[in-house]
Formats: structure tokens, C-alpha cells, sequence
């Protein structure tokens, strides 16, 4: 009796805290894609040179995956290509085209962005382009003029244009119906990919339950949340979460519980390449796996999150 009422004592004196959270992650750097478990460990593989900038596990257990600079295609775990779609100048522009962002559709099809093209298109199973919008860019480059693209339950499109540095919502029709432009947030504008770097190439952009939109800055080192008037209402700055400094911020998952997880691209290797912080910026869960992915870690889906919105 005395014993176990010694150890009663110690947990009291002690408690217990929450583990953090598991997750997997399916990301894209140092010529593969990879899905790393809950211990670290790769469960899936496959060599993938390209440099990534968009990447997803579908429903049905295949990969949607990045697999050249205009070229998005899907593939099973037994690495069997059974879908691929590359961009091609658009009658009219002889130029190149990159793709830097797609999705797969609720009803099948999958949404492609195509820089150079300056377009959005939906692509159907049998690959034929089905739908067409075009996007407003004010400083045309076929490596600059999109990021991060998402179609929205509302059926606009949320669209980041790295080279103009906002994000524009279209409606269908291609009209613009809502537009954030980043600043430099007090802070001069230096060049370089890392921490040193700063500007207003935005990377990504969600837009969550309430309205607001919630922007990876890209170079802009930091996290922000606007609402409808474009009023910043929540943020996290370069230096701002203690052991962490953003440099090229890419990747977003809103999380049901209101926490978000965050990609910290070419930050070097004393930081964390993701990581997923409270609205009260308590760091919950990072990783940093500089031996499986490298410094140009932009592309990653993090697992077993239901509801996540990214």
C-alpha cells in the first residue's frame, strides 16, 4: 500500500503531459517523394528529380504528384502510372508553361494551373480540358505567375500570384472578386531563398470556415490571416515562435481544432521544415527531417488529419 501511494504521490508531484501529436508526411525534395510514418521511417518511395511546388494523396490511396515542370500525374502505391496531364502553350503563346499547383475535384476532374498560359483548367479522367479561366497577372513570367491554387466550395478559385504578390479569388467566369496584396511588413526588401531573403512572393493561400484567408507569405517570412477587407486580424512573424525562423513560408493546413500546420521551405537546417502552431502560438508538433528531404522541402501533405483544409 505504501508503495503505490509513493507512486500516486510522484505522478501528482509529476503529471503526465499529452504526447505530440503522430503524423505522416508525404512530401517532395532530394530527388524523391516519400511517405515518412509516424517513427520516422519511409513507407513508401518513388524517384521524382523535379523540384515540387504541389502534392496529393487521393481518396482512393493513389498520388497526385509533380512530376516535371509542366506535368502532373497520378500514380498507385505499386508506382503504376494511370493518369497524366502536361500543360502545352495555349494557342497563341509560343512561351514555356510550369505548373505549380493542381487539385483533384469532388467530381473527378483535376484543376491545374497553368503559368505562362496564365490560365486555370479542369481537366477530365479522360484528359480533356473541360473548363478554362483565365487569371489577371500584371507582371507575366511562366515561372512567377502562380503558386499555391485552390477551387473553393463556393466554386471561385483562390489564386496566388507569386510575381504580382497577392492573392486574387476569381469567380468562374475569370472575374476578380477579392484581392489581398502583401507588404513588406516594415522591413526592407533583401534577395536570397533563406532567412536572409525578404519580399512579397506569396506562396500559398486558405480560405477558412469564417471568411478569412490565411496566407503562406513565400519570402515575406511570415504567416498571416486577413479578413474580407483585407485587414490582417492574426500573424506570426520571421522570429516571432521561439527556435523557429521562417524564410520561404509554402505550405498550409488549417486544422479542425483551429491550429495550423505550416512549411518552412530553405530555412537551413537548424529549423524545422513543417510544424503546427495554436492560435496562441504554441508550437505543437515539428519535423525535421533533413536526411530523407533537404533545404527545398515546398511540397508536403501531412496525414491522418481529418477535415484538414489545405
Amino acid at each position: 500500500m505504501r508503495t503505490l501511494l509513493a507512486a500516486l504521490s510522484l505522478l501528482l508531484a509529476f503529471p503526465v503531459h499529452a504526447a505530440e501529436p503522430a503524423y505522416r508526411v508525404l512530401a517532395q525534395d532530394n530527388n524523391h517523394v516519400a511517405l515518412v510514418g509516424k517513427d520516422g521511417k519511409i513507407e513508401w518511395e518513388v524517384e521524382c528529380k523535379y523540384n515540387s511546388h504541389d502534392i496529393q494523396l487521393l481518396a482512393n490511396g493513389n498520388f497526385l504528384l509533380h512530376t516535371g515542370p509542366a506535368t502532373v500525374t497520378e500514380m498507385t502505391p505499386k508506382k503504376e502510372v494511370v493518369w497524366k496531364y502536361e500543360a502545352k502553350p495555349k494557342e497563341g503563346y509560343k512561351g514555356r508553361v510550369e505548373v505549380h499547383a493542381f487539385q483533384r475535384l469532388e467530381d473527378g476532374n483535376t484543376m491545374v494551373a497553368e503559368s505562362g498560359n496564365r490560365r486555370i483548367v479542369e481537366v477530365s479522367p479522360e484528359g480533356k480540358i473541360v473548363k478554362e479561366i483565365a487569371l489577371t497577372v500584371k507582371n507575366p513570367d511562366p515561372h512567377r505567375d502562380t503558386r499555391m491554387v485552390r477551387k473553393l466550395a463556393n466554386g471561385n478559385y483562390l489564386v496566388c500570384h507569386e510575381g504580382d504578390g497577392c492573392v486574387r479569388e476569381y469567380d468562374p467566369t475569370g472575374k476578380v472578386v477579392w484581392e489581398y496584396k502583401l507588404d513588406l511588413g516594415g522591413r526592407p526588401r533583401s534577395p536570397g531563398h533563406g532567412p536572409e531573403g525578404h519580399g512579397t512572393e506569396v506562396y500559398g493561400a486558405l480560405r477558412l470556415p469564417n471568411g478569412h484567408t490565411v496566407v503562406a507569405g513565400g519570402n515575406n517570412n511570415r504567416v498571416l490571416e486577413v479578413d474580407k477587407d483585407g485587414k490582417i486580424v492574426w500573424s506570426i512573424d520571421q522570429k516571432e515562435l521561439p527556435g523557429i525562423t521562417l524564410a520561404w513560408v509554402t505550405t498550409l493546413h488549417a486544422l479542425p481544432n483551429g491550429n495550423l500546420i505550416v512549411g518552412n521551405c530553405h530555412a537551413g537546417p537548424d529549423n524545422p521544415q513543417l510544424f503546427e502552431v495554436t492560435r496562441d502560438k504554441k508550437v505543437m508538433w515539428t519535423f525535421k527531417d533533413h536526411k530523407t528531404f533537404g533545404n527545398s522541402l515546398a511540397a508536403a501533405q501531412v496525414l491522418d488529419i481529418k477535415d484538414a483544409i489545405r
